[in-house]
C-alpha cells in the first residue's frame, strides 16, 4: 500500500502534498477549534506507534502479502486527530524503514489517511442507532476497519493503474497491480473484524473513549 519514490509521475506527488495539505489544514483547524485540543494528543500519538508498528506485520495472502494499514481503527478512535496521526506514522516509517518515500508521502498520507476521516464518519453514524448498543458498536466498528482499509486499495489501484509508463511492460504490471489489490480483500475484512473487537471492548471498559470522536 505505501507506494515508493519513483512509481508515480512528479505532477501525481504535487498533487498529494496538495491535498495532504489540505486535509491536514482541516484536521488541525478542528482540532484547535475543539474544548480542549491537547486532550487527544496521547491517544494519537499512542495509536501513531501503533500504526508505524503495524506495517511490518505481513499476511501472505498467496502469490503476494499484504501488511496491516489500521486505518480505519484510526479513523473509528481518533477521528480528526488520525490524518495527522497517519501522516507522521508515514513520515517515520519513510526515513526510519524507507517503507514508501518522501516524494510520494502527500500521496500515500491521502490514499491512507482520507479513508481514516471517511472510516470515522461511518463509525459516526452508529448514534443513528443507538451508540451505547454492543451490537450496534461492533458492526459499525466492522465498517469503519473493513472501508478504511478498501477506501485504500481503491485509491492506490485509481492511481497506479492510470500511471503505468509506457516504457515497460504494461499488461504485466496491470496484472501485478490487479493481484496485489486483491489481496487487501482479506485484509479488509481482517481489519473489519479486529476494530470491531476493539471498539466493543473500549465500549464495555472505557466508553468514553468513543464518545465525541
Amino acid at each position: 500500500m505505501h507506494i515508493p519514490d519513483g512509481i508515480l509521475p512528479a505532477s501525481v506527488c504535487v498533487g498529494g502534498y496538495i491535498t495532504t495539505g489540505a486535509a491536514t489544514w482541516y484536521s488541525l483547524r478542528k482540532i484547535n477549534r475543539s474544548e480542549n485540543p491537547r486532550e487527544g494528543i496521547p491517544r494519537a500519538s499512542l495509536l501513531t506507534a501503533a500504526f508505524l508498528v503495524a506495517s511490518w506485520v505481513h499476511i501472505p495472502v498467496p502469490p503476494t502479502s499484504v501488511h496491516l494499514l489500521l486505518n480505519g481503527l484510526l479513523g473509528a478512535l481518533l477521528g480528526v486527530y488520525a490524518f495527522p496521526a497517519i501522516l507522521i506514522g508515514l513520515f517515520f516509517q519513510a526515513v526510519m524503514f524507507q517503507h514508501g518515500g518522501l516524494t510520494t508521502l502527500g500521496v500515500n498520507a491521502t490514499i491512507m489517511g482520507v479513508p481514516a476521516m471517511i472510516a470515522y464518519l461511518v463509525f459516526r453514524a452508529r448514534k443513528i442507532f443507538g451508540a451505547d448498543k454492543r451490537m450496534v458498536t461492533g458492526v459499525f466498528g466492522f465498517l469503519a476497519g473493513a472501508s478504511g482499509v478498501a477506501l485504500a486499495a481503491i485509491a492506490a489501484f485509481a492511481l497506479l493503474i492510470t500511471t503505468i509508463p509506457s516504457n515497460i511492460d504494461v499488461a504485466a504490471e496491470r496484472t501485478a497491480i490487479i493481484t496485489v489489490t486483491l489481496a487487501y480483500i482479506p485484509l479488509m475484512l481482517l481489519e473489519g473484524v479486529f476494530t470491531s473487537l476493539v471498539v466493543s471492548f473500549l465500549l464495555k471498559v472505557k466508553p468514553e473513549l468513543l464518545e465525541g470522536r
